[in-house]
């Protein structure tokens, strides 16, 4: 189907005047379904076509990039806030072990042991 520029009436069919319909028609949706992402003007139309469909265009890409700026911030401004969250909680107690007793001291008890054993025995 062939449809002349909605701007300057060029004649050429060209899929960028489907896109200037759609544009001048506020329907984004359908401008970025005709592939207003990867749009070249029209060489037969008036160069201010042709200066609004690249502007349309750019406008596009450029707000598509921040808003996967803006998800990509959001990932790691979750991420660090978890690791924070994680460097604040308590480490886990250790779990009861009974404590080494120096060699002296151990000697020591072993003695007073035997000792004991041996008023008893």
């Amino acid at each position: 189907m062939h449809i002349p520029c909605p701007t300057c009436s060029c004649a050429l069919e060209h899929p960028a005047h489907a896109l200037m319909a759609a544009l001048r028609e506020d329907d984004l949706d359908a401008a970025l379904s005709l592939g207003l992402l990867d749009a070249q003007p029209c060489p037969a139309c008036a160069p201010e076509c042709g200066i609004r469909l690249i502007e349309a265009r750019d406008a596009r890409r450029f707000a598509l990039a921040a808003r996967e700026r803006h998800r990509a911030r959001a990932v790691r401004l979750a991420r660090i806030q978890a690791e924070r969250e994680a460097a604040r909680r308590p480490a886990p107690a250790p779990q009861a072990q009974q404590a080494a007793l120096p060699s002296a001291a151990a000697d020591a008890l072993a003695r007073a042991l035997a000792k004991a054993k041996a008023r008893h025995a």
